[in-house]
């Protein structure tokens, strides 16, 4: 099998880190890959550095035609039994491919807001590609809302590294010596991007709302509303509570010092942080929107929360507060859930199931389902 992955960001944000994932557990299997990225972003040398071969391709826009004709030419030189758009713009090229007679074509779908576009967007799910990938429940419920035909839909999680994330009760100590916190602070993490989706500022009304809790609040990740957040929590008083750490790279550091960790989403087709924070086992307070009621469970591996309630997440971060024995427990039940449920293994192990599958089936077939 030959498989080629689409991906133009130049980052590397949760879905690349997907993908390097996928491409490290194919490559252990001796199938042959390709990544077509920017040749400007970190995943060329990511991919490089596992020893699988990369294609620089640079996606402007939804309609660049050039980017297009670039992977069709791909597709020609090189045979691919399969082609897997990880991203949005990736996907729109599929508009400009035609149909392969050999090449089957996937795409994942990660956010949980409303199909947009109407009936291209219905055009491209349905008629330029023969599998789409949600990564959660919540995720395919919205794509059949948008009108997605529901048998193209296969929901595969996404999944960590499992074992990273564990530290040992003197790997905690250090990281909170290093940081400069009390023994008796409640460390709270949020590691999200600033986006208004993330829901930041819900967290900072809810931690204005516990004056009497001695609570510290790590928050990484950069992001359009930095700005706006630092002066929403100035204006709340809270300098000495929230920190805005801007990327950390050594997440596990991080997780090793937290208590809790927070995800008062707006918007979230999964939730890849509240699945490290489980893998570390820390307790996770999460909304109850898109994939993450499916990753942490109501009170399994820690509480949900109505989206923009500030009292009900304040609530929450009170009762654990009051109760670290629970909090403890959910922790431990997060771990196991995520070992059971959402390794990267299972994740690549699933998606490369669906390849089969797919390479498999006729021409005919796919002629019948387009």
């Amino acid at each position: 099998m030959n498989i080629l992955h689409v991906d133009p960001e130049r980052g590397l944000g949760g879905g690349e880190t997907q993908v390097l994932g996928l491409v490290r557990y194919l490559a252990a299997r001796g199938l042959r890959q390709t990544v077509a990225a920017d040749p400007r972003g970190v995943l060329v040398d990511a991919v490089a550095a596992l020893g699988v071969r990369a294609e620089a391709l640079r996606i402007r826009n939804h309609l660049d035609v050039a980017a297009g004709r670039r992977i069709a030419g791909l597709l020609t030189r090189d045979r691919y039994d399969i082609v897997h758009f990880h991203t949005a713009r990736a996907h729109a090229m599929s508009a400009f491919l035609g149909r392969s007679p050999q090449a089957r074509r996937v795409v994942t779908r990660r956010m949980d807001y409303p199909l947009r576009g109407g009936w291209y967007a219905r055009w491209l799910y349905n008629r330029t590609v023969d599998a789409v990938v949600a990564i959660s429940e919540g995720v395919r419920s919205v794509l059949v809302a948008g009108g997605v035909e529901a048998a193209r839909i296969h929901v595969i999680p996404s999944g960590v590294e499992t074992e990273g994330f564990a530290a040992s009760d003197a790997v905690r100590a250090a990281e909170r010596a290093r940081r400069g916190i009390a023994a008796d602070e409640l460390v709270v993490a949020a590691i999200a991007a600033l986006e208004e989706r993330k829901g930041h500022a819900v967290l900072l009304d809810a931690v204005a709302a516990l004056p009497d809790l001695r609570l510290r609040v790590l928050c990484a990740g950069a992001g359009s509303r930095a700005a706006a957040l630092a002066a929403r929590r100035d204006a709340l008083g809270l300098g000495g509570r929230v920190e805005f750490l801007g990327p950390v790279h050594d997440v596990a550091g991080l997780l090793a010092a937290a208590d809790v960790v927070v995800m008062p989403s707006l918007q979230e087709g999964l939730g890849v942080a509240a699945l490290e924070a489980m893998a570390a086992g820390r307790p996770v307070i999460a909304s109850r929107v898109g994939g993450l009621p499916e990753v942490v469970g109501d009170e399994v591996a820690g509480l949900l929360v109505e989206p923009a309630d500030a009292p009900a997440l304040a609530a929450a971060l009170r009762r654990l507060a009051a109760d670290p024995v629970a909090a403890r427990e959910f922790g431990r039940a997060g771990r196991a859930r995520v070992r059971a449920c959402f390794s990267m293994e299972a994740m690549a192990g699933a998606t490369l199931a669906l390849y089969r599958r797919l390479a498999e089936t006729s021409d005919e077939t796919i002629e019948r389902a387009s």
